[in-house]
């Protein structure tokens, strides 16, 4: 790695507008699964959340129970303009290898694809503590190496099924089929589990 991917990074990306992760909208692959998951008291955490387009459509869709987490202090200011006035939001901004706690469902969008790729064993044994037993880490992954140093890092379906499955259950990681427009081809949708023996 040639630089350091720790808060002021990210701030300063935030800060010169250099996102180009950001749809601006919810992704429609995670509409799409969050259309058809039915536990609209499920705790809810989005690491890395960004603009956290997906948590307003998490809200529409009578979720109540919404934590955002990011390291940029410029992201979280615009989750709470973008959120202003929803209730049963909570805000961190903070390291996700720091944090606390038991959710049901935790989000994945561009936010594996964010951290060095050295640290994605820890990021998947993170996960398996913050998931409460029978929890759901869900989202997006990409599906293919990239031709250049990231972030973003690329990956492939037989590295994230060999990395997740070391502490989580695999029920389902697949091409997606409505991907946005740019990522079209690129991306996996991917459901885990946490399981009573895990």
């Amino acid at each position: 790695m040639s630089e350091k991917l720790d808060r002021h990074y990210w701030e300063n990306r935030y800060l010169t507008e250099d996102t180009p992760w950001s749809l601006g909208s919810p992704s429609p692959p995670i509409c799409h699964y969050i259309d058809q998951h039915t536990d609209r008291s499920a705790r809810v955490l989005i690491p890395g959340a960004g603009d956290s387009s997906d948590a307003a459509y998490l809200h529409d869709c009578g979720y109540r129970d919404i934590t955002i987490c990011d390291i940029s202090p410029s992201a979280i200011e615009r989750s709470k303009a973008l959120m202003s006035g929803k209730d049963g939001i909570s805000y961190l901004t903070d390291d996700f290898f720091c944090l606390q706690g038991q959710y049901d469902l935790i989000l994945e969008q561009t936010f594996f694809c964010a951290i060095d790729p050295a640290l994605r064993p820890a990021y998947v044994d993170k996960m398996a503590d913050l998931l409460a037993e029978g929890g759901t880490l869900a989202g997006l992954l990409f599906a293919s190496e990239f031709g250049k140093e990231g972030p973003p890092f690329g990956g492939n379906i037989d590295e994230y099924r060999s990395l997740f499955g070391n502490k989580l259950h695999i029920h389902s990681i697949d091409m997606c089929y409505n991907s946005v427009a740019p990522r079209q081809g690129n991306e996996l949708f991917f459901i885990c589990k946490k399981l009573a023996s895990m």
